[in-house]
């Protein structure tokens, strides 16, 4: 019987052998292993941007405004590209999907009645699990029990001047981990000391590296706390790092950012009502946006459950990126169209900006544009000049231009609680329905710090493609 069963396993391997593309049909060469290549579907409402080269900056001087040329070459790889900017309606399903999570774990909590269905603790064979939400669960909206009501109830508030019902900001906090590929990645973190370097000559330091991570929790008082600890190197879990935000966009920005205007209507109805759902979200912060990122790529990979092929995360635009898909990869392009003026001989206006002093109707808007409004440029992307300002991921600093490669350019800075607050700075790059024809320029470089939220900031994701396949973006 012993031997039976090894025949039939040699018989297996045999077969497995035979049918493959390393076995014995290809005459023993090496032909490699994976299958057909690898066609990535487009994702929804994105473009994919061929990967190319070009010079970004100011490629001239330009002494009326005080522009010193500073191009330098660099090369992206291919990614794809939201078409147009995020807009209320995308970021609203965000804020929606939050809210649904907080109320789900409370309708699973003893104090609200404990319905275990809202929670799955337990695999199929009843043995416990990490546990996790149960989104196939609906919730109760209509005719809840007492207690699935308050637990509902429990994420509004009535607004104590005019007694409407509407949701409570304060508690829209979403938590989420983000592992540090790159710096895991660095030889000088190895755990094995003789890997860190290579040189033989030198004797590898044996003392564990120290680390910098971020963490954050929620205090009694249900304030976010963020900390950077720093301690060494002990695994990969160091490499994990963990962010809470309040993912409510700041509706007050149409009156801060505007002394003495009267922009309340905005502040009560630019983000709740339907009427603005197709205009670029404002009043996010640069933080607001990563939270925005993660929770995209997270909610793709549920969809596709334990048998989902890889998606590469959603995520902002590095700086080089963002100018090559505005400038359609095109060297002599000041904005994202051909030639040196914001309008066309015919008078026709290529974006959303600020035309004339105190004229800001001049091309048809007076504040933000529904997205997609204007023509596209030639990689098929809506609004890289005006609408609203945008965010990419890179941080400001004087000497960027110094410390960035010239192969995917970026620079990143996690800045601590104790950092200056000059070190918060991100590029923001496009210019704003509110800024003057040379400030929406694709070829310039502006910033604003981390946590600001602003009236005319926005941002667009992004996802690097796997391998490559030419798409949209003209070569």
């Amino acid at each position: 019987m012993k031997k039976a069963v090894i025949y039939i396993f040699l018989a297996l391997v045999a077969a497995s052998c035979s049918s493959s593309r390393g076995g014995g049909s290809n005459g023993g060469e090496v032909t490699g292993v994976g299958g057909t290549a690898w066609a990535e579907p487009t994702p929804y409402g994105m473009v994919l941007v061929d990967r190319g080269s070009m010079k970004v900056g100011p490629g001239k001087n330009d002494s009326l405004n005080n522009i010193v040329a500073d191009s330098r070459g660099m090369s992206v790889d291919a990614f794809w590209m939201d078409q147009t900017e995020i807009t209320n309606s995308k970021y609203k399903q965000f804020v929606f999907w939050v809210r649904d999570s907080i109320i789900r774990e409370r309708l699973a909590d003893p104090a609200y009645g404990g319905n275990e269905d809202f929670k799955i603790e337990e695999d199929k064979e009843g043995n416990p699990i990490t546990p996790y939400l149960n989104w196939s669960k609906p919730i109760p909206w209509r005719n809840p029990n007492e207690d699935e009501a308050r637990a509902i109830e429990s994420v509004y508030r009535i607004n104590p001047i005019t007694g409407t019902r509407e949701l409570d900001p304060e508690q829209l906090n979403f938590r989420y981990e983000i592992f540090n590929h790159t710096e895991a990645a660095k030889r000088k973190y190895r755990k094995d000391p003789a890997r860190r370097v290579y040189n033989t000559d030198i004797t590898p330091d044996a003392t564990a590296p120290m680390i910098s991570k971020d963490t954050a929790y929620i205090n009694d008082d249900g304030v976010i706390v963020r900390e950077t600890i720093t301690r060494e190197l002990t695994g990969d879990f160091d490499f994990l790092n963990t962010y809470i935000v309040n993912v409510y966009p700041d509706t007050t920005c149409w009156v801060n950012d505007f002394e003495n205007a009267y922009n309340e209507p905005y502040v009560r109805l630019y983000f709740s009502h339907a009427g603005y759902n197709d205009y670029p979200v404002v009043g996010v912060s640069w933080e607001q946006a990563n939270a925005f990122a993660a929770w995209r790529t997270e909610y793709l990979r549920r969809s596709l459950g334990k048998q989902g092929v890889y998606v590469e995360p959603y995520r902002l635009p590095t700086e080089a990126e963002w100018e090559y898909a505005a400038r359609a990869g095109a060297n002599d392009n000041m904005y994202p169209w051909e030639g040196d003026l914001p309008l066309a001989e015919e008078g026709c206006f290529y974006a959303n900006f600020k035309p004339m002093e105190g004229n800001y109707v001049k091309d048809g808007n007076l504040i933000t544009s529904k997205v997609g409004t204007y023509s596209p440029n030639d990689f098929g992307l809506y609004d890289m000049a005006g609408n609203v300002s945008e965010w990419t991921s890179t941080a400001y600093t004087e000497s960027i231009n110094k410390l960035t490669s010239d192969l995917n350019p970026e620079y990143q800075y996690r800045v601590a609680k104790e950092d200056p607050y000059k070190m918060s700075r991100k590029i923001v790059r496009g210019g704003s329905w509110k800024d003057v024809a040379k400030d929406i320029r694709s070829d310039l470089r502006m910033w604003e710090y981390q946590n600001e939220q602003r009236s005319y900031i926005g941002f667009r994701c992004v996802r690097s493609q796997i391998g490559f396949a030419k798409g949209n973006g003209k070569k």
